[in-house]
């Protein structure tokens, strides 16, 4: 997909796993919000993902393949390269399956040397690592006055920057990601808790 313009109504899906025991192996529930611009709230898609696994790319590129909303859908938006612990998502291959450029926001600038450390303790190191370092480039651009960090695949820095701006409407985290993070929270804790 080639996405060029903008729109005020640009249909997003925002991605974010929810709270979770870290010493657990049991699956954690990952939530796509649907967001109209960085207003409307038109749906949810849920999965299920391994802790510290690698199942993440494949599992969310068939939440939102299998989704009725699909067509509408204009760019996807992870916070964070990773979720359920380390499942590190491969934003170029999420890209392919899904035909969807893929923004994947911070809050905090990334410690590159503290991510490839801890993911060099795995037996498939090589992998994660290879996934993060795909992602490329860590840009950053100021949203209501404070700096926040992305990568991009699919489409400009450009364009992802607008899309970034146009969708942080209540706070510094983009809605999409931003209400994802509070649905995947209040469903397993019974109500929302801590920042996005």
């Amino acid at each position: 997909m080639v996405l060029k313009v903008v729109k005020p109504e640009i249909r997003i899906i925002g991605i974010d796993d929810s709270p979770f025991n870290k010493s657990s192996k049991k699956k954690v529930l990952v939530v796509g919000a649907i967001f109209r611009g960085g207003k409307w709230l038109e749906g949810v898609l849920s999965t299920k993902v391994n802790v510290n696994g690698r199942d993440a790319t494949d599992k969310i590129a068939n939440m939102i393949n299998n989704s009725k909303h699909k067509g509408q859908l204009q760019v996807i938006m992870l916070n964070g390269i990773a979720v359920a612990g380390f499942n590190v998502i491969d934003i170029e291959l999420l890209s392919k399956k899904t035909g969807l450029p893929v923004i994947v926001i911070m809050r905090k600038k990334p410690k590159p040397n503290e991510i490839l450390d801890a993911l060099s303790r795995f037996r498939d190191s090589k992998y994660r690592i290879n996934c993060v370092m795909k992602a490329g480039e860590v840009y950053s651009c100021k949203v209501n006055g404070k700096n926040i960090y992305f990568q991009v695949y699919g489409i400009t820095k450009a364009v992802a920057e607008k899309i970034i701006k146009l969708s942080s409407t209540h706070s510094l985290v983009p809605e999409p990601i931003r209400v994802a993070h509070m649905i995947g929270s209040g469903v397993v804790l019974g109500e929302t808790r801590g920042r996005v």
